[in-house]
């Protein structure tokens, strides 16, 4: 499977557990992509929603999928720090149209002091029923939550310091 070349720009688009698409991100510029990790970078891009719906981030943003854990996370730089918005899902795919992951509704907001809130348990609780999520499915879950507050308390991967500046120096060269 090749992978997008650093400068390329793709869309990123997330799907529900029954195969529904759920949200469109155009204009991200790929800074790695490799069969392992994709750091890439956007500003202000537009952002589709399933039902048409069409809005526009309000910062730059450095996001971070690896294709071994069930998350990613969107590094939203802002004028008071960083803030991190983590989505729970599973790993990405490339397939030469966009970069691909099924969101499995519980995300995670954290703030520049690192300090974090649990969002939208009640949504993972209906879509689990509603899509008869397998009881596997929901122990990878819960792990890989487990896993990313760990990886949050411990300021690791995307949450060390210095991650987001990095990726964002390089972004700016290919603005």
């Amino acid at each position: 499977m090749s992978f997008p070349t650093p400068g390329s720009i793709i869309d990123i688009q997330s799907y529900k557990h029954n195969g529904s698409l759920h949200r469109t991100w155009e204009d991200t510029v790929i800074l790695k992509g490799s069969s392992s990790v994709v750091i890439a970078g956007n500003d202000r891009i537009l952002v589709t929603e399933s039902d048409g719906r069409q809005w526009r981030t309000r910062e730059p943003a450095i996001c971070y999928f690896n294709a071994k854990q069930w998350f990613n996370v969107i590094g939203m730089i802002r004028q008071d720090g960083f803030y991190y918005y983590c989505n729970l899902g599973t790993p990405y795919i490339w397939d030469n149209e966009a970069l691909k992951y099924i969101d499995y509704d519980l995300d995670i907001k954290v703030f520049p002091d690192m300090s974090y809130i649990l969002l939208d348990e009640d949504e993972y609780s209906l879509h689990r029923q509603i899509m008869k999520y397998p009881p596997e499915l929901d122990y990878i879950i819960q792990k890989n939550l487990n896993n990313l507050i760990s990886m949050i308390n411990q300021r690791k991967g995307p949450f060390e310091p210095g991650f987001i500046e990095q990726w964002y120096e390089r972004y700016l060269e290919f603005r």
